[in-house]
């Protein structure tokens, strides 16, 4: 029995779409790369500035809070762990465990935030913060890294926030049904992302808070 062509293309599904999963995930590489390269560029000016003032960034370190930048640590590394979780939960397609996850991230996210508010609130109480007369009347290496720690952890929590946006926005997506385990790259690549902001911190801590 011979078989037409147009009854090939009547199929049940005439309507699937195609997904570029693998066009879409060397995407996201592409952009994780960039951010590497950013922030890489930021290791390295400050590299050059503190072996050109050691001291003063030595000196300087000793004033930020180590017990706040440890806590902020292993909330990230905490977050991290729950993201790998929601994306796995997904996967299997347990979703309520999925969103308890994702929420959980967003929870921590929200707690590093909120140290880091009563960390810099610190700071600028105590006049150590860009454009301060305080922060002008310090040696100029210990300026320097004053200058380098809020432009630095201040352009990193920028990307918190955006991180938390986006799972808010995979959130809702997942609770509408627009993502779920045959459709999971969404929190795939949310979770790329995170885990280079967790990992961009891991460098952060031992640049800023544990060089003395």
């Amino acid at each position: 029995m011979s078989t037409n062509v147009s009854d090939i293309n009547a199929g049940p599904h005439p309507h699937v779409v195609h997904r570029d999963d693998e066009g879409s995930k060397t995407g996201m590489w592409l952009f994780l790369f960039t951010e590497v390269l950013l922030f890489g560029g930021l290791f390295l000016i400050y590299s050059v500035y503190r072996g050109m003032h050691t001291p003063d960034f030595h000196h300087a370190a000793g004033e930020l809070n180590k017990f706040m930048g440890v806590t902020n640590t292993l909330v990230l590394l905490t977050s991290s762990l729950t993201m790998v979780m929601s994306v796995n939960a997904l996967q299997r397609n347990q979703m309520t465990k999925s969103l308890a996850f994702l929420v959980t991230t967003l929870g921590l996210s929200g707690t590093f935030l909120v140290i880091k508010f009563f960390e810099w609130s610190a700071k600028y109480h105590h006049g150590i913060f860009p454009g301060t007369d305080h922060i002008h009347e310090l040696p100029h290496g210990e300026g320097l890294f004053f200058n380098l720690y809020f432009m630095m952890t201040g352009l990193h929590g920028i990307h918190v926030v955006i991180g938390m946006i986006i799972m808010t926005v995979v959130l809702f997506k997942m609770k509408s049904g627009a993502v779920s385990s045959t459709n999971f790259r969404m929190l795939e690549y949310t979770g790329l992302y995170w885990h280079l902001v967790d990992l961009i911190w891991i460098f952060l801590l031992p640049l800023f808070y544990l060089t003395n």
